[in-house]
């Protein structure tokens, strides 16, 4: 393919420009014309595609968004905001698993460039929402599923003891008995299953003295006490340079990065992603 010319490559980038215009003005339309434009003229530039995907969607236009995408991906496989808009239409499909893999790139990369950045922000705010949703939409299933083999299994067990009581040496109500109490067995056997998704509290030693949330950065104190970054660098710059817990003298650069804690907190959201819930 022949070199595009120096002044459509220039043409091109006002167009984009003004595509991000428009963006800023909620003009979508007008912005997705604009970038349509820019890759008309140069259809090799990966970030108008992923502009453009962006502005579809704002217009809620999935199929295009995933379309964009992926041609943004085929020219430049690190673009951010590309696998971050894959992962957006594939979870608004319920393709959780595949969209929080294209999260967790787009993290990644951005979080190694901007980790305190606004788009890594709103990136590790969707991957919360889509693993939440994902799980509601998995226990969701897995109770639909045990209420069903629950049901199967207490009408079997009745059914056999029906057949076979009157073969057995028992009197009726040593039947009874023993068909209750298996009754009642396998109903502590679901119920258990079944707690696997019921939410509970989160541990303590998870969760920040401060905001009593779960961690998401937590940070430690010369006291040995945790906190969540945001939250105790607020605290120092607008209440003073103490230790809110024990008063003693605190400054920023004496916080340490807790991560044991943070792994314990992932390890935990692992095995109990309805947790996710008290990041949303």
């Amino acid at each position: 393919m022949a070199p595009v010319p120096a002044s459509v490559v220039k043409q091109a980038e006002l167009l984009d420009a003004n595509g991000k215009k428009y963006f800023e003005k909620r003009r979508f339309l007008a912005a997705v014309d604009a970038h349509t434009e820019a890759i008309t003229l140069c259809p090799d530039v990966a970030l108008y595609w992923a502009n453009r995907a962006i502005c579809y969607r704002k217009l809620n236009q999935w199929t295009k968004v995933e379309a964009d995408s992926r041609k943004a991906l085929e020219l430049d496989s690190r673009s951010t905001k590309a696998h971050f808009m894959l992962g957006l239409a594939l979870v608004e499909r319920q393709e959780y698993a595949e969209g929080i893999k294209e999260l967790e790139k787009a993290l990644n990369i951005e979080g190694l460039i901007n980790p305190k950045s606004d788009i890594v922000m709103e990136i590790k705010q969707s991957l919360f929402e889509a693993k939440y949703n994902e799980w509601e939409l998995l226990s969701s299933k897995r109770e639909w599923m045990l209420q069903n083999l629950k049901e199967s299994c207490e009408k079997a067990l009745t059914e056999y003891h029906f057949l076979h009581d009157s073969q057995d040496d028992y009197g009726p109500k040593e039947a009874e008995n023993d068909v209750v109490g298996q009754l009642g067995l396998l109903k502590e056997v679901f119920s258990k299953t079944a707690s696997v998704d019921t939410p509970t509290e989160v541990p303590d030693y998870l969760c920040c003295k401060i905001t009593l949330n779960i961690f998401q950065d937590p940070v430690i104190a010369p006291s040995g006490i945790t906190y969540e970054r945001a939250m105790i660098i607020k605290h120092l710059q607008k209440v003073g340079n103490f230790d809110p817990i024990t008063r003693e003298p605190l400054e920023q650069r004496q916080l340490v990065p807790n991560l044991a804690i943070k792994e314990a907190v992932q390890a935990y959201l692992n095995d109990h992603p309805w947790a996710y819930s008290a990041r949303l």
